[in-house]
């Protein structure tokens, strides 16, 4: 049975792919989106928002809003912009979120701490995807693969929002899950994307750069190092889709990593996205990217626990200079990024 109205914020990869199949289910969606030909095509009755790609095939039409047109009030909006623009949308979605309202942050990062800021811990709920899409054109979305899709409440309670909004994503995902850990899930999605991210200095996929021999131990010791900041804030990682956290704490076997690695190359081998959005953002749609937003934060918690991160530090400013158009995008970047391993910081 469908639950209350939703506002996504932010019709892209995530939030239109997520909204449509609960259109689809049945649910009362209306999406806000910066892109006006983007809202344009969703609310459009001969044409709507078009799901494409091996997971699911439709097509819905939805009341559709810019920021400056949309009016009224919701309980529930789910926010899925780009991390490094939380604060700004969270600050847009204020106005039409009810006071006893509350926000689901879909996104990366740990822009829940941003969202809180703003909104109020209260009214801040926390929520992992490690499902593949890709926003192709106004109206047009790929759906590439199913993947891990988690909520939780930031204090770790179970209430009955977080069983409200677990029964509104199951229309989603049928494998949707309700922890009482989110952080967990975060951090280690952290350490993940730390690892899209150098895909993204190159060309290669994601299978086939993570499947890469020669960079084995750079995906060993970027894990390591994220693993390790989530230590010192306390935090128990959480594994999905292939990552299992404990082979890249300190003092795990390197054969435990390796096979960690092997079931995210075979994970993302079967997806019909190869490449990460982030590499999306620098090649095909030429902006900058979420890596200010959610890895940086990394190495400045590390250096506030006194751990250093040098290949995540270098690994932002490699993003930068290819942002800057400073550095072309080879796979050259990645066996430069791969030789610090072992380096001093």
């Amino acid at each position: 049975m469908p639950e209350e109205p939703i506002l996504v914020w932010g019709a892209g990869a995530i939030g239109g792919t997520v909204g449509a199949l609960l259109g689809r289910a049945g649910h009362d969606v209306t999406f806000v989106d910066i892109v006006a030909e983007h809202v344009a095509a969703i609310r459009d009755p001969a044409r709507g928002l078009r799901i494409t790609g091996p997971v699911a095939e439709c097509r819905v039409v939805a009341p559709a809003f810019t920021p400056a047109e949309l009016t009224g009030t919701w309980r529930r909006v789910f926010l899925c912009v780009k991390a490094h623009h939380t604060a700004e949308a969270t600050r847009a979605l204020l106005p039409h979120l009810d006071a006893d309202g509350h926000v689901l942050s879909l996104q990366n990062g740990l822009t829940e701490r941003i969202i809180a800021g703003i909104a109020g811990r209260a009214r801040t709920v926390g929520a992992f995807v490690n499902f593949g899409a890709d926003w192709l054109a106004p109206g047009e979305i790929l759906y590439g693969n199913r993947g891990a899709v988690v909520i939780g409440e930031l204090d770790g309670a179970i209430t009955d929002r977080l069983r409200s909004l677990h029964r509104t994503l199951l229309d989603f995902d049928d494998a949707a899950v309700m922890t009482g850990n989110i952080w967990g899930y975060l951090w280690g999605k952290l350490a993940y994307g730390a690892m899209l991210f150098a895909q993204a200095l190159g060309q290669d996929s994601i299978a086939g750069a993570l499947g890469n021999p020669r960079l084995f131990g750079l995906w060993r010791a970027l894990g390591a190092e994220v693993m390790a900041v989530a230590a010192a804030e306390g935090v128990r990682p959480e594994g999905f889709n292939g990552f299992d956290p404990a082979a890249f704490m300190p003092g795990a076997p390197e054969a435990a990593a390796r096979r960690s690695i092997d079931a995210m190359v075979a994970f993302n081998r079967t997806s019909a996205k190869t490449h990460s959005g982030v590499w999306r953002d620098l090649a095909v749609r030429r902006r900058r990217t979420e890596v200010d937003a959610q890895i940086a934060p990394v190495a400045e918690i590390g250096a506030r626990h006194g751990l250093a991160c040098p290949l995540t530090a270098r690994l932002v400013a490699m993003i930068h200079e290819i942002e800057e158009g400073r550095r072309p995008m080879t796979d050259d970047n990645l066996i430069e990024l791969a030789s610090l391993v072992g380096q001093p910081a």
